[in-house]
């Protein structure tokens, strides 16, 4: 990178020192502006790139809960109020023990483009807690969530910030996170929480949106090259709801999803995935993915190694960030896999990166090919504002024309600025210039 970008990201490693998931997304970003600066000046005066890298507001906060023996937790809470120019700050939640601020801001960070390329009206926001769900009851889970959302209740709300549900985050947490802001507010806010429940506000499609909208993103990146995912074989990482809706989404279109995992090792299953059988164990029993292999035949669980070991045309990582890297891609490229769409926020290292666009194979990153779950969400939005709801295939036409927009406007911008079909610099051009144009229309705020 160079010059005033190059000394933008000097800055934001200087600031938030440690947090190098932060500065590789940003770094990311960054290194894809430089075409977009040269040709644009304007877009590095009053210090934009300065303002957009730096969170309008970070709100830590401490999270006590009492468990079931009596005995007194103490978490953090997080949440990052990133950008506001297109409409409120919009974003899940996270409880995983991972979680710190810099995790947190790279995933606000990531919201930025992801949201602006959905053209939903909504900016950028993220949160969440070091809290882990895994193993707690629903007493705990329900305390956990009653603490965390006293206090973050008075910084969120329809027009303010919207957040939803992410890894350690689903149906159960939402209700108990609503049921607590609706006690404390004293209003049915049914816009202030996305991923509701279907009889309290919720958006049929919201579940599937983010495996669906990744595989649609796939789908149409092989079109590009008059193709489809029909007869693919697809490795799915992750075992949770994007990677079951990625299956789902890859079967009906036609394609042969192979793999699932989770920490405890990933699952072959060469005659296709038994996706009834996966939803019951993991949805139903919140079982462990060798609960599958005990009652799959021929289906087999391998607890060293990589999931990218298997030889795949598609890969789908739907885990977490940073999962695959450099070796895995490499070991993936040798195994024939020609199209790799993120599922999950940053699950390739830029080692991983640089081998997919050296190879030439279709390559989308996250931003761009999992903006399904929050675009959707942003349609729950809506119909809450309206009081109504969609049936599911009016959702899901909604959900489809919008993955469609969100790969041409990436194609289009890579065109414009000389490196067609780099899905990469073409999500971050086009999410930066929807966010940019607004913010300087907006003055130094």
């Amino acid at each position: 990178m160079q010059g005033v970008v190059e000394k933008v990201y000097e800055r934001v490693v200087d600031r938030n020192r440690g947090e190098a998931e932060f500065h590789q997304a940003v770094r990311e970003v960054l290194e894809s502006l430089e075409p977009v600066i040269t040709k644009h000046p304007s877009y590095a005066e009053g210090a934009l790139l300065e303002r957009l890298v730096e969170p309008e507001r970070q709100i830590i906060f401490r999270v006590p809960w009492v468990d079931d023996a009596g005995e007194v937790h103490v978490q953090r809470g997080f949440r990052i109020e990133f950008n506001s120019a297109l409409g409120p700050y919009k974003g899940g939640l996270r409880f995983h023990p991972s979680v710190n601020a810099g995790i947190i801001k790279f995933l606000g960070f990531e919201q930025i483009f992801k949201n602006a390329l959905t053209a939903q009206g909504i900016g950028g926001g993220k949160g969440g807690s070091d809290f882990d769900p895994h193993g707690r009851s629903d007493a705990e889970v329900m305390r956990f969530c009653q603490s965390f959302m006293t206090e973050l209740a008075r910084h969120i709300g329809p027009s303010t910030d919207v957040p939803a549900g992410d890894i350690g985050v689903g149906g159960r947490e939402i209700g108990y996170l609503f049921g607590q802001y609706k006690r404390l507010r004293n209003a049915y806010d049914a816009g202030v929480l996305t991923g509701k429940g279907l009889t309290w506000g919720g958006s049929l499609v919201r579940t599937e949106a983010t495996g669906y909208g990744t595989v649609l993103f796939a789908q149409s990146m092989l079109a590009t090259k008059g193709q489809s995912l029909e007869g693919k074989r697809v490795a799915v990482s992750g075992a949770g709801n994007v990677a079951i809706y990625a299956i789902e989404k890859a079967q009906q279109l036609g394609a042969a999803p192979i793999t699932f995992s989770d920490s405890s090792g990933y699952v072959v299953d060469e005659a296709g995935v038994d996706l009834d059988l996966l939803k019951q164990v993991k949805e139903v029993e919140r079982g462990r993915v060798k609960d599958y292999v005990d009652r799959r035949p021929g289906a087999r669980l391998v607890v060293d190694g990589s999931v990218w070991d298997v030889p795949v045309d598609v890969a789908l990582p739907c885990a977490t960030q940073n999962e695959l890297d450099g070796a895995a891609a490499a070991t993936l490229l040798r195994g024939g896999c020609a199209v790799v769409a993120e599922g999950a926020n940053m699950p390739s290292t830029p080692e991983a990166v640089a081998a997919f666009q050296s190879a030439g194979i279709l390559y989308a990153p996250g931003k761009a090919s999992n903006a399904g779950g929050v675009a959707t969400s942003a349609l729950e939005m809506e119909q809450n504002a309206g009081r109504t709801r969609w049936d599911f295939d009016t959702a899901e036409s909604k959900l489809a024309a919008i993955m469609s927009d969100i790969h041409d406007s990436c194609v289009t911008a890579a065109d414009e600025y000389g490196r067609p079909g780099d899905y990469v610099l073409g999500a971050n051009v086009a999410g930066f210039t929807r966010v940019a144009d607004v913010m300087i229309a907006h003055g130094i705020v």
